[in-house]
């Protein structure tokens, strides 16, 4: 088939069958003019039983494939979604890559879950490797697609900002109790701790808040960056030991750990030479009903606030009623008892399904997305020049600094032990 645009439907297949891959699943089925028609994963098990969810949620006939070779192979699919862990993204992209190139393969797009890569070298490979097989690209980052995001973005820059000036300051927080997957907790599979997990939501949100409507993001130019790290909680030998317990030996943080807290300041300069700012903290450490988001953008004269557990509807709970832990009320829930908010559609809240449904328009009709692997690469840039900064106890200006073959110290350190 010719690639001709726009399509009728567009045909996904997935790279990766594990928590964040169900939550794209899941979110589909607010999207139209999709189909999922394949998976590969390298655990047989996961991977039928992602496929046969895709069945039972009527998202199309999923075939679960035992190579990703096979997947790409397929004469039913037209763009994959990567989502496999960190330490697997190069060499997928290169094997997509490769695929393309040779005509193995009749994919046109590619979409990969946040972070792009783990350094700034692993990213800018990526990128080219996109480019040179001329795939259409798009870097998921969820939270720039939250309803109360695109709402509150909307708002500030239409009502507010044409009287008294454009926002200065733009606060992201995210914080939870830890991940669900060893490879997660591992600095040399990972590529850090929470810093690169999760602040990479945190800088690229503010960065997209701070950015007039309709402006590329390059408006903005990142002049520096100041971080600090620190391991607060999971390097205590009680939860040390209880975290080897869950995630097995391989995960010891009494011998390697990865920080579990990350405060982060990007500075940047607009085009009339106004200085903006991003702060961001995240956590590993939180201990609280369950993910906590927060957002703050300030301005001359307004300022806007957005909390995901300031939710609409709670439950409460006593002592009396017991249960199986779950996550059936939000995400990374960490009781069954009390007052609890309740998150009544996550995938949307969280931007999974505005975000996915832009990514299957985009590429059905050929178009470039909001979110592309070029901007996948300015937030690692962004997070490598955070890491330096807290290893070296300094602002890292960024004109002065050449990152592309920084490895954060936690990545360094883990892989020699």
């Amino acid at each position: 088939m010719s690639n001709t645009f726009p399509r009728k439907t567009l045909r996904i297949g997935f790279v990766g069958s594990g928590f964040i891959a169900h939550f794209h699943l899941k979110s589909l089925l607010g999207v139209r003019n999709v189909e999922v028609t394949g998976v590969y994963s390298p655990t047989p098990a996961k991977r039928q039983a992602f496929a046969d969810e895709v069945g039972n949620l009527d998202l199309g006939d999923c075939t679960a494939y035992d190579s990703l070779d096979a997947l790409l192979a397929a004469d039913n699919l037209d763009a994959v979604w990567v989502l496999s862990p960190n330490h697997t993204r190069l060499d997928t992209m290169r094997a997509i890559a490769a695929a393309v190139r040779e005509g193995r393969s009749k994919i046109f797009a590619i979409a990969c879950e946040k972070p792009l890569a783990r350094t700034l070298r692993e990213a800018r490979e990526m990128l080219s490797l996109v480019e040179g097989a001329k795939l259409n690209h798009g870097y998921l980052e969820n939270q720039l697609f939250s309803t109360a995001v695109t709402r509150g973005k909307d708002i500030i820059w239409r009502r507010a900002a044409p009287s008294t000036g454009r926002p200065y300051i733009a606060r992201a927080a995210e914080e939870h109790t830890g991940p669900h997957e060893p490879w997660f907790w591992q600095g040399h599979q990972q590529g850090g701790g929470v810093l690169l997990d999760m602040m990479c939501h945190s800088v690229e949100v503010g960065r997209y808040l701070l950015t007039a409507p309709g402006a590329s993001r390059d408006s903005l130019t990142f002049k520096s960056a100041t971080g600090s790290v620190a391991t607060l909680k999971w390097a205590r030998k009680n939860y040390a030991q209880d975290l080897s317990a869950r995630m097995g030996k391989d995960v010891d943080y009494t011998r390697r750990p990865s920080e579990d807290f990350a405060r982060g300041m990007l500075t940047f300069e607009d085009a009339e030479g106004n200085e903006v700012v991003v702060e961001a903290t995240t956590s590993w450490a939180y201990v609280g009903p369950g993910l906590r988001i927060e957002l703050e953008v300030l301005g001359p004269e307004y300022a806007m606030e957005f909390s995901s557990l300031s939710t609409g509807l709670k439950v409460f709970m006593s002592r009396a009623v017991t249960g199986e832990v779950g996550e059936d009320l939000v995400e990374k829930q960490n009781a069954e008892q009390g007052l609890m908010p309740v998150l009544e559609d996550e995938a949307g809240v969280y931007g999974y399904t505005d975000e996915n449904r832009h990514m299957v328009e985009a590429f059905r009709k050929g178009e470039a997305p909001l979110e592309t692997f070029h901007d996948g690469v300015a937030v690692v840039e962004f997070l490598m020049a955070l890491y330096k900064s807290a290893e070296e106890g300094r602002t890292i200006h960024i004109a002065d600094e050449d990152l592309n073959d920084y490895v954060p110290l936690v990545a360094r350190t883990a892989s020699l032990l």
